[in-house]
């Protein structure tokens, strides 16, 4: 062995004892670089992706849809009928039908198991709406004419209109025909005064002026809104109608629901079938 070698040898094993020490340098430095990437992904976008557009979502227009319920068929329109007073208080007396007339006001639960009721046995009735009521539920105009029934105007605030100002007693009967025009296209088929079953001359009048030819009024009265029972309604009814009846009764009381039944059944075993008053009068 040289001289040489030995600080040959004591070089290498510096350069070796350095490269070592860069190494493990090196391999410390990228791990300090490396460690802060895997915290910085939690703080990637993906947090921020709750409050993007998607909760907006139910806030769309969805909600104001049973505001602006739109029929199934468009509510026939008033007509005039040759040989038929202003008012009609029943059909003609010879044939098999009678009219089921409904005051449409009240809970539109009990609406609607009443119609269920009618619907259940084939039979087609009239509902008289008043306009506060349609404005509270609009839907209940969409689900009379889908059923195959008749709606009309009942006046906008169910009001003794017999003894409102000519000014006052028009807005009601006006006020209800553009809540009915504004569900149905029209102004609904027939109006009935409310609170009176006969209308004066002056009602009469504005009534037609308001586009309705033939007030409708009613020769059975089943008194359901005094509550007296189901059978005593069925009494009411079943004891005074007759063919071409027109018989008034009211959504709201739970007593109709119940008479409803036992009162088509009798319907049925005489013979005599319920039908809307369009049906009934033309």
């Amino acid at each position: 062995m040289t001289k040489a070698e030995p600080i040959r040898r004591r070089s290498a094993l510096r350069v070796g004892a350095g490269l070592t020490a860069a190494l493990a340098t090196g391999c410390a430095a990228d791990q300090q670089t490396a460690t802060p990437a895997p915290a910085a992904h939690p703080a990637s976008p993906r947090p921020a992706h709750p409050a993007s557009p998607r909760p907006a979502h139910p806030a769309s227009p969805r909600p104001a849809h049973p505001a602006s319920p739109r029929p199934a068929r468009a509510a026939p329109a008033p007509r005039r009928l040759p040989g038929l007073p202003a008012q009609i208080a029943h059909g003609p007396r010879t044939g098999d039908r009678v009219a089921l007339t409904f005051h449409g006001q009240g809970d539109p639960a009990i609406a609607n198991a009443v119609l269920k009721e009618a619907e259940r046995a084939d039979a087609h009735v009239t509902v008289l709406a008043v306009g506060t009521w349609l404005d509270a539920h609009p839907a209940v105009a969409r689900r009379i004419l889908d059923g195959g029934h008749d709606l009309g105007n009942h006046t906008l605030h169910h009001i003794d209109i017999n003894t409102l100002s000519e000014a006052d007693a028009y807005a009601e009967i006006t006020g209800c025909a553009d809540r009915i025009r504004r569900l149905t296209g029209s102004i609904g088929t027939w109006f009935r005064p409310s609170r009176t079953q006969t209308a004066t001359p002056l009602v009469t009048r504005l009534a037609q002026r308001a586009g309705y030819p033939h007030l409708l009024s009613y020769d059975v009265d089943s008194l359901d809104f005094t509550s007296p029972g189901a059978s005593a309604v069925v009494e009411n009814v079943t004891s005074a109608v007759r063919p071409g009846s027109v018989v008034s009764l009211h959504f709201g009381y739970a007593d109709t629901i119940a008479a409803l039944p036992p009162l088509l059944d009798h319907l049925d075993r005489r013979g005599l079938t319920a039908v809307t008053c369009t049906e009934l009068l033309t």
